[in-house]
């Protein structure tokens, strides 16, 4: 079984979570340390014969092209997470129409081909803002991979289903659906696609989790990591406790538990599986 790996390409401080304390102003003023940890991943990817699909901040492209063309060379898979790290809630239609369209021509004047995938920051495709799925596919992306099926305080929809599937937008065409994956225990969805969720849990759990989805449910997992997180030494911002706990918990585990699945699964780009399930 082939699953998904997935890389949300931006910088510590892009963090949805510090826009209270970090402003779009202050970022270039911040120290970057996106190509040390890209470098990172594209080794361990190498190592393991892999190819991935990257979410790329077409803010960070901008200042950043050729790591992005270097990703792209590599033969992983170059995918939109739009321009400023905005989530879509704070947005207007237009507003967002703007950042993904400049997103997307920014990756395709980059590496030359068109980009077919988003994933909206902080995966903010929430029941207040499925109107921007509709916006997505207009602008020619051909899948999305923004619903989270799990109940959180910034993100999330619980009962969104749990695997690729084509998804209907109201009589005006579909998308293909990629959501995070999700293991359903007593009722509710618990999230081991990556992220603070890869580092809380162990890797056994997690692997486990992943056996279920492939084996017994016949499904691929889509499992989503960040350069940050490969990072224990990046800058420690002062943001509320929560907020700091959720960011550094476990940072240095990333590397290891990304090992552990590499080591016992199948994995590939969200396009390759793309093309395999909705051929």
């Amino acid at each position: 079984m082939l699953n998904a790996l997935t890389f949300d390409l931006e910088d510590y401080y892009h963090v949805a979570a510090f826009d209270q304390v970090i402003t779009f102003n202050d970022w270039d003023s911040m120290e970057s340390r996106i190509e040390k940890n890209c470098e990172k991943i594209l080794s361990l990817l190498d190592e393991f014969k892999i190819k991935a699909t990257f979410f790329v901040l077409g803010w960070i492209a901008e200042r950043h092209p050729i790591l992005i063309r270097t990703i792209y060379n590599e033969g992983h898979e170059i995918s939109s997470h739009g321009f400023n790290h905005q989530m879509i809630q704070q947005l207007t239609r237009e507003a967002f129409q703007n950042d993904i369209s400049k997103s997307k021509i920014i990756l395709e004047d980059i590496i030359g081909r068109s980009i077919k995938g988003y994933r909206a920051p902080t995966f903010s495709i929430t029941p207040s803002s499925l109107w921007a799925l509709n916006i997505i596919r207009e602008q020619g992306y051909l899948y999305d991979s923004s619903i989270f099926p799990i109940k959180h305080d910034r993100y999330g929809i619980s009962d969104a289903q749990r695997f690729p599937h084509v998804l209907n937008l109201n009589g005006t065409g579909t998308i293909n659906e990629f959501p995070p994956s999700t293991l359903r225990v007593l009722g509710f969805n618990l999230p081991i696609a990556g992220g603070g969720y890869l580092r809380l849990l162990p890797s056994r759990l997690l692997s486990l989790g992943i056996k279920r989805i492939n084996e017994v449910e016949k499904q691929p997992a889509v499992i989503y990591l960040h350069p940050w997180e490969f990072d224990p030494e990046q800058p420690k911002i002062p943001a509320k406790l929560a907020t700091r706990i959720r960011h550094y918990i476990n940072l240095t585990t990333t590397e290891k538990k990304l090992r552990h699945l590499l080591n016992n699964f199948s994995f590939t780009t969200i396009s390759k599986l793309h093309s395999t399930l909705f051929a």
